[in-house]
């Protein structure tokens, strides 16, 4: 008959937990745990881009209009296309304006479909792209942001309001409402900020960001083709010289380093989907019930005979 001996072995203590580590308080810290993607809050996101655009638009209405200072830029931008041998707006202008139905919807889409189609594209990077999303606003802020110093620094009149020249404007001609600097709501908006076009610079950032983060060909097509029918659109409306649209492309290209030198990659190299992190209140992982009752129990020791 065999006999059990139960032995406690001498010196063995149950393992003391690690205490918790001090939060990072640092600079560097901190400008990492703000860099990192998370998930986005829907309130927060209508309150920005809602306080945002309203800023963009009091700010840009502000600058001073310097009517004639804006007149001579105008003339100047026309003579350096005309060097160019591109200056071709007025011939596009006069072309688009003799057909009733595609100038007509010309000027709709100048006045919507930037709106219409940011916000849409917003939309659905924080639908689907959330981890890409904050780095994809924070472009298009940045961008905007610093068109309102090109506006400051550099008025500018649209072709429709140069002297001397036969530019048609398409929305007092066609009494349409395609266009907040004429007619009569001319006065809500500061008719010689010109440059850069944001209707360039928005058009292209959503066209980008469709192309390199939608998976459907279609959809990456449609992305490219947008901007460029953007720029026909305010060419054939008078809106902009083709110059204001390389000013556009100019501040995309800063709102993109910007994003960059934050988030340290582009929007389409960052993770698609935020994970989910469980923040930990304690130092190290506790150990499972298994692994704790093993601990603290006096190992047993078996012999026979």
């Amino acid at each position: 008959m065999g006999e059990t001996t139960v032995k406690r072995l001498e010196g063995r203590r149950p393992a003391t937990p690690a205490p918790p580590s001090p939060p990072i308080t640092t600079g560097a810290g901190m400008r990492a745990r703000l860099r990192t993607p998370r998930r986005p809050r829907i309130w927060f996101e209508i309150l920005l881009i809602a306080v945002s655009y309203w800023t963009y638009s009091l700010i840009r209405n502000a600058v001073p209009e310097q009517k004639a200072q804006a007149l001579k830029n105008a003339d100047w931008i026309w003579q350096v296309e005309k060097s160019l041998g591109l200056a071709f707006e007025e011939a596009v202008n006069h072309a688009v304006n003799s057909v009733t139905w595609l100038i007509v919807a010309m000027n709709y889409y100048y006045a919507t479909l930037h709106f219409v189609i940011t916000i849409g594209v917003l939309v659905w990077l924080y639908r689907r792209q959330p981890g890409r999303y904050a780095a994809s606003r924070t472009v298009l802020f940045a961008t905007t942001g610093v068109a309102l110093v090109g506006y400051y620094l550099y008025p500018l009149a649209p072709p429709r309001l140069m002297n001397g020249q036969s530019f048609v404007d398409t929305v007092l001609v066609h009494q349409t409402w395609g266009s907040m600097a004429s007619g009569n709501l001319k006065h809500m908006s500061n008719q010689y900020a010109a440059m850069p076009s944001m209707h360039i610079g928005w058009s292209l950032w959503c066209g980008l960001m469709i192309f390199f983060l939608a998976r459907a060909p279609w959809a990456k097509i449609l992305g490219m083709v947008y901007p460029a029918v953007t720029l026909v659109v305010i060419v054939a409306t008078a809106n902009h010289f083709w110059l204001d649209a390389v000013g556009g492309m100019i501040c995309l290209g800063f709102g993109f380093a910007v994003s960059y030198l934050w988030y340290g990659a582009l929007p389409q190299r960052l993770p698609k989907q935020v994970e989910s992190r469980r923040v930990q209140a304690s130092g190290p992982p506790a150990h499972s019930e298994a692994e704790t009752d093993r601990d603290a129990e006096p190992e047993r020791v078996s012999s026979g005979r």
